[in-house]
């Protein structure tokens, strides 16, 4: 039996966050009513002419720069020509021979083997609408809310060998769109999704297998499932004698499987011809620099820089940079930290902060823990006030209060015990209450500090520190 490979190529939509649409004065705020963001540019009317937003030439132009793209100084729009009951126009304004964009490179890592995925191409173009089918009234409708909404598509190449390597490469993209500040990056509401082109072939061949697309896939565990379920799909039609057609796919997540939705269309099926009602977009050499000056620092230079700087592991810097304001937020409770151990703050936000936001569905705009509450948590601890079990039991309500920690734990009388004079007469109680325990820990049984420690804090209802009581019983019980 031969061995395969898979061929993976993405074409990732991106919705830009521009106030207004890309041809008209339309708000793409998200989540109006049906239809109330619409006007009678971007929604066809005869007659009417469209005028390009001059920011989401900017904004494609910054991401051709943070992924290396040469920016064009001449792009062209097209007409790209198809029926559908949410095209209004009966075509969608895009680009293809002539894009903003070309020949760039993201560079993604996968079980410590990196991988450079060429772009082909990011171009502007326009959204179209939504088709809302409705069960119960037994019926279909438009809205033409998200009409004219600008996108970019970023095109790779088919350098893409697994699953994993294709969510990689997402998230490394979906990283830098939000670092740059042009698109929200939101899969659930439609502002970043991935149609994934799929084949295989054998392992050392030079000639690509048919390719198969899927469409619209809004999470990264679905690109990852569905692209998955595709290629087991091809390989055991080659090995039982079949072909595989050249197709559009859709993801049905329930059923974890992919199917036919439609034959695969190629460019010339769609016509694509110059819009003659929009001139070329002429960008200066001097206009290109200034974008390139005005870029943020990305998310692969803010990596370095964490493990440079704070002296993290590879794999927390990573995480903590990956997400922009997870990376804003860890920078900012560093600098509020007094310490100088930056990994203790790391810690509690990748062990304690990220999980309690990922299980309360929450993101970081919903906790209301600022950095100088997580920054005075860490330094309670580093003073010995609390025992880290305070500290997580405490953390919920910083989370959800914002509450002072040091405050919080003198109003909840949680405030360690640190005192030798203080905890040397518990120990000592402790000592004479059981002192067969305590014979048999000086014959030998040293497991039995655990039992001493238990009652300890009994007593102390959990508020002894556990380091000072260590050091007393040790000295007293030999």
């Amino acid at each position: 039996m031969p061995a395969y490979e898979s061929v993976i190529g993405l074409e990732v939509h991106a919705q830009l966050n521009t106030e207004s649409k890309l041809f008209c004065a339309c708000s793409t705020k998200f989540g109006n009513e049906p239809n109330d963001n619409v006007c009678p540019v971007c929604s066809g009317m005869p007659g009417v002419l469209p005028v390009l937003n001059a920011k989401a030439v900017e904004y494609a132009a910054k991401l051709g720069l943070a992924t290396g793209c040469t920016v064009q100084n001449k792009s062209v729009f097209e007409r790209k020509n198809y029926f559908y009951p949410d095209l209004p126009k009966g075509y969608q304004i895009s680009q293809l021979q002539q894009s903003i964009c070309t020949a760039g490179v993201l560079s993604v890592e996968v079980d410590g083997k990196k991988r450079n995925v060429r772009i082909n191409r990011i171009q502007i173009e326009e959204d179209a609408g939504k088709n809302i089918h409705s069960a119960a009234e037994n019926a279909s409708f438009v809205d033409l809310n998200r009409t004219s909404v600008p996108l970019l598509e970023i095109v790779s190449e088919p350098d893409l060998r697994t699953a994993e390597e294709a969510v990689a490469y997402l998230k490394a993209l979906r990283s830098i769109l939000l670092y740059l500040g042009i698109s929200d990056g939101n899969m659930e509401e439609g502002s970043f999704r991935c149609d994934a082109n799929v084949s295989i072939r054998e392992k050392g061949s030079e000639e690509y297998g048919t390719r198969c697309e899927l469409k619209n896939l809004n999470s990264f565990r679905f690109v990852q499932k569905a692209i998955e379920y595709e290629i087991d799909r091809q390989i055991d039609l080659i090995e039982d004698g079949e072909e595989v057609d050249q197709e559009t796919r859709l993801y049905n997540p329930e059923k974890n499987a992919t199917f036919t939705m439609r034959g695969k269309e190629e460019a010339h099926d769609y016509r694509y011809f110059p819009d003659p009602d929009l001139v070329p977009v002429l960008i200066k050499d001097e206009t290109i620099a200034a974008w390139q000056s005005e870029l943020p620092e990305l998310p692969s230079e803010k990596l370095e820089r964490f493990l440079e700087d704070f002296k993290l592991p590879a794999d927390e810097a990573e995480l903590l940079s990956g997400e922009l304001a997870v990376a804003e937020f860890f920078e900012a409770s560093v600098e509020a930290y007094k310490g100088d151990t930056p990994r203790k703050v790391a810690n509690w936000i990748i062990g304690d902060l990220l999980p309690h936001l990922n299980d309360n569905g929450m993101s970081l705009s919903d906790c209301k823990l600022t950095p100088e509450s997580l920054a005075g948590l860490v330094e309670l601890l580093d003073k010995g006030d609390i025992s880290q079990k305070i500290g997580r039991k405490i953390f919920p309500e910083l989370c959800e209060t914002g509450a002072d920690p040091e405050k919080l734990v003198k109003d909840k009388g949680l405030v360690q015990v640190s005192d030798t004079g203080a905890l040397e007469g518990v120990v000592d109680e402790v000592i004479q209450e059981n002192p067969d325990e305590a014979e048999a820990y000086r014959g030998g049984k040293k497991k039995l500090m655990s039992f001493f420690m238990g009652q300890i804090m009994r007593k102390t209802k959990g508020q002894a520190n556990p380091g000072v009581v260590t050091e007393l019983l040790q000295k007293k019980l030999g």
